[in-house]
């Protein structure tokens, strides 16, 4: 006899009269361009660590990706009553390119919600640095209601700090200067959130990442084929270590060639060009007052004060934070 694992069942749901098996684990990916796989291109579009990492969440591999347009997630592959199966893993990517903090809250947390994910990556903040209305308090309220309701459900938290996006993109040190600022803040927050509500943190801001071309694509902000697997197969990694069983980790060796250089530059002439557009009329102007600023506090000798200024305002933002709720464990 067949029977069929059912996908809404709660964990541990016993499904037929002859065969319990618990309900498949469920991954949710929230945040930007980063988690929506920008870099990583297969055939039909973009693929990405987050798709990588749910490949391997059951020890056969077996994922039912489950997009957010869909009414209900894919359900699971049949198993046999007379064996105990590891269902399907089932994974939704809420993600979606230019994404700000303030969208993941507002849109794809309650979506993430209502599919109930067991775990949830949060990888978001580096749109935030790069629009005129900076603003840490606000990044940090959003932030901090994403957190608390995913892991109040007892769901199990992924998030990353990411690298500076002015050393990423080779800006002049008057105009980087204040996006890596910018970054530094928005790090020192998703570290103190993770802390907070015990997530599973990856430093993906370490030089030696950042410095690895191989990792990257060709428009220096994404990673690359390499790089998505590197990201997926540290998560793995992780997770294995917090005792959940998951199926073999990720490979870390690409499965197609780099893009040629003729590949780079054409993207970088086309998408790479109004990518530029967009973000000059949004952030160029105010990071050229920014930079006016930065020379001016260089020729005085009082740059600190803006360093002074940026940890003042993240400390601030946290301690305006409300108390955090207990947590729930995964499955509660």
């Amino acid at each position: 006899m067949t029977v069929y694992a059912n996908a809404g069942a709660p964990p541990g749901a016993t499904v037929g009269r002859e065969s319990s098996v618990p309900r498949p684990l469920r991954f949710a990916a929230l945040g930007d361009s980063l988690t929506a796989g920008v870099g990583d291109r297969v055939e039909g579009g973009w693929r990405g660590w987050a798709v990588l990492l749910a490949e391997a969440l059951t020890p056969d591999g077996a994922t039912a990706c489950a997009p957010p347009g869909c009414a209900a997630p894919a359900p699971a592959a049949p198993v046999v009553a007379a064996a105990r199966v590891e269902p399907a893993a089932v994974f939704r990517n809420f993600a979606t390119s230019g994404a700000l903090t303030r969208d993941v809250r507002a849109e794809q947390t309650p979506a993430a919600l209502a599919f109930g994910p067991d775990i949830a990556s949060v990888v978001v903040g580096v749109n935030d640095t790069l629009r005129r209305a900076f603003d840490i308090a606000s990044i940090a309220r959003a932030l901090d209601e994403v957190c608390a309701a995913l892991t109040a459900r007892g769901t199990v938290l992924l998030t990353a700090c990411l690298p500076d996006p002015g050393v990423m993109l080779g800006l002049p040190a008057p105009l980087a200067r204040p996006l890596a600022r910018r970054q530094r803040a928005v790090n020192t927050l998703v570290h103190a959130l993770s802390a907070r509500y015990g997530a599973v943190h990856l430093h993906a801001a370490d030089p030696a990442w950042v410095a690895d071309r191989s990792l990257w694509s060709a428009d220096r902000l994404h990673p690359g084929e390499r790089g998505h697997r590197m990201i997926a197969a540290r998560f793995h990694a992780m997770l294995t270590e917090r005792g959940l069983t998951l199926g073999p980790p990720p490979s870390r060796e690409p499965e197609r060639p780099p893009p040629s250089r003729t590949e780079a530059l054409l993207w970088l002439a086309t998408a790479g060009t109004g990518w530029m557009v967009r973000r000059s009329t949004d952030l160029l102007p105010e990071l050229l007052l920014l930079a006016g600023g930065e020379m001016r506090h260089w020729a005085r000798g009082t740059a600190t004060r803006l360093d002074l200024r940026a940890e003042h305002a993240l400390s601030r933002a946290l301690t305006a934070l409300p108390p955090a709720r207990p947590l729930a464990r995964m499955g509660e």
